[in-house]
């Protein structure tokens, strides 16, 4: 499948920028799919207004590969997404291991129609650059490719601006999420995806949860050869986004609105900051993200749309005093909540 067979409704919206939030795992205490919580949640993401879902993803957990729930997630996200609205939604998939699981899942992701494939890179840990640029245009033969610098604290490959130009010549990539947590590499993003002159065909999205509204809101200026050109990162697929989505697509469309303009407001600038500390408990930064999964699935169990913080490893969790912190973040900065959106409608999204 190839970018230019995507719905051109669904290709605009992807090359626009726009909230894809990371899906979660809705499970019973046993540990078994929790199918009504699974739908709600879709449900819920939809109803926020969000752009896409992604979803066999970090926030899905990758152990689903390893318990038979890969093809299973994924098509009840499909499914349900099509018999709740009909407006356009982006499908991104989750792909990750050695290159004939990712082909796999790739061939997988298609024919339950989605549209596009997050590519975890994890896998090649060992690898050189060389074999890395292999193994994406392998996968990318089946399905349009988003790419994806995740963090090396979670599992992710550091990996230079040559390697992002020569991934971004890859014809059948539309989109990169740039995830390392790290404002040097998210810039060698920058720099790859310009030198590849591929700017106008990848859309870059933020994946950095610990500097969301920055990174939508302001430009970066790249040099080469004395040439100057501005780039903004357009849309989010977030983790972060998995919780208090209706709020976080109200901001997401301040900072589209603000892009561009020769002054910022200071308001939406310093909102950046308390977003980041509310990240900063969810995702368990002070445990090196341990209970990055766990805290989010605590937030959406307040709300009632979890049953509980079950992760498929057991050993996976909330860290010693992340309960502590995710009760002063939402106290502090309960204004930047949806609580209210969710407990008026929970009871459809249920149903």
């Amino acid at each position: 499948m190839h970018q230019s067979e995507i719905q051109p409704e669904v290709r605009k919206l992807i090359a626009d920028g726009t909230v894809v939030p990371a899906h979660p795992l809705a499970l019973h205490s046993d540990r078994t799919l929790d199918t009504q919580h699974q739908r709600a949640l879709t449900r819920y993401y939809i109803d926020a207004g969000s752009g896409g879902l992604a979803v066999g993803v970090h926030a899905t957990q990758f152990a689903i590969r390893e318990v038979g729930l890969y093809r299973p997630v994924l098509e009840l996200a499909a499914e349900t997404a099509a018999h709740w609205t009909r407006r356009p939604l982006a499908l991104v998939a989750g792909l990750a291991g050695p290159t004939r699981q990712a082909v796999a899942e790739a061939r997988t992701a298609r024919g339950i129609g989605y549209h596009a494939g997050l590519l975890s890179l994890a896998a090649m840990k060992s690898a050189g650059e060389d074999e890395i640029v292999e193994h994406c245009t392998a996968v990318a033969r089946e399905i349009p490719l988003v790419g994806f610098y995740l963090q090396p604290a979670v599992g992710g490959v550091a990996l230079s601006a040559n390697f992002w130009r020569r991934f971004a010549e890859i014809d059948n990539v539309i989109a990169i999420k740039i995830a390392p947590f790290n404002r040097y590499r998210t810039l060698d993003v920058l720099r790859g995806v310009a030198a590849a002159k591929a700017l106008d065909r990848i859309t870059l999205y933020t994946g950095n949860d610990d500097h969301i509204l920055l990174d939508l809101t302001l430009p970066f200026d790249l040099r080469d050869a004395g040439v100057t050109t501005r780039v903004h990162i357009k849309g989010g697929l977030l983790g972060h986004w998995s919780v208090w989505t209706a709020a976080a697509i109200r901001q997401f469309e301040r900072c589209k609105a603000a892009r561009g303009k020769e002054s910022l407001p200071a308001d939406l600038l310093a909102l950046d900051a308390r977003v980041t500390d509310c990240n900063s408990a969810f995702f368990d930064v002070a445990h090196d993200f341990h209970g990055c999964i766990a805290g989010c699935h605590e937030v959406l169990r307040r709300q009632g749309l979890m049953q509980g913080i079950w992760c498929l490893d057991p050993h996976e969790g909330l860290s010693p005093g992340q309960i502590e912190e995710i009760d002063r973040v939402c106290n502090e900065h309960a204004d930047l909540s949806d609580d209210d959106f969710v407990a008026a409608n929970l009871h459809k999204w249920l149903a």
